[in-house]
């Protein structure tokens, strides 16, 4: 994909989320996400937090958390969502499905990725439907071994394989699974030996 293609995907993904969380209850909003420690409202600020964070926000809260992203973002979501209402965080969402954000060193595909992998952290606990299957093959033609890195996983001696998808992850025995759960495992959200998904950190 050409990188307009891939913000057209990524503003695709955007408006398709905010279509299934205009529809969540509150006890919906409130249920587990797969990242551990957040529910649906958390994963959300997180989602829309590089809409309303400038950059020297963003420095400055990452020196407060000793330069952890991780422990940043968790600061950062619990914050958020303890001072915005879920219509707010949507509304954020909804005000930005062609934001032009993108992470540092992440490009395009990046930003694809971050709204794919979070959207799937609401959407997998809730039974909801998942991306279309190229657009997360997309985000997995993306990633190279430093995403795999970022996420502990180890994928020796096994290469998975899409079956709904012309694409597949790491070198060795084939493992075949739908794209979706491809994906799921190599951002440590599902084991192979698991029968589901599990909760990941951000």
């Amino acid at each position: 994909m050409s990188t307009s293609e891939i913000f057209e995907e990524t503003c695709a993904e955007r408006a398709r989320l905010l279509a299934l969380l205009e529809r969540l209850t509150p006890e919906q909003w409130g249920s587990p996400s797969l990242c551990a420690g957040w529910r649906v409202r958390e994963v959300v600020a997180h989602m829309t937090m590089p809409f309303r964070t400038t950059p020297l926000r963003l420095v400055a809260g990452l020196a407060r958390a000793r330069f952890s992203f991780d422990r940043y973002a968790d600061r950062a979501a619990r914050a958020d969502t303890a001072r915005m209402t879920d219509d707010e965080l949507l509304g954020q969402l909804r005000d930005n499905i062609r934001h032009g954000w993108r992470p540092p060193g992440g490009g395009e595909v990046g930003a694809l990725s971050h709204d794919v992998i979070h959207g799937l952290d609401i959407t997998e606990p809730l039974g909801l439907p998942a991306p279309p299957a190229e657009r997360i093959a997309a985000v997995l033609r993306g990633a190279g071994p430093r995403n795999l890195d970022y996420f502990g996983v180890r994928l020796d001696g096994t290469r998975l394989v899409a079956t709904d998808a012309d694409v597949s992850i790491g070198d060795g025995s084939p493992v075949r699974m739908p794209v979706k759960d491809v994906l799921l495992v190599v951002t440590g959200r599902r084991a192979l030996t698991d029968r589901g998904p599990r909760r990941a950190s951000a």
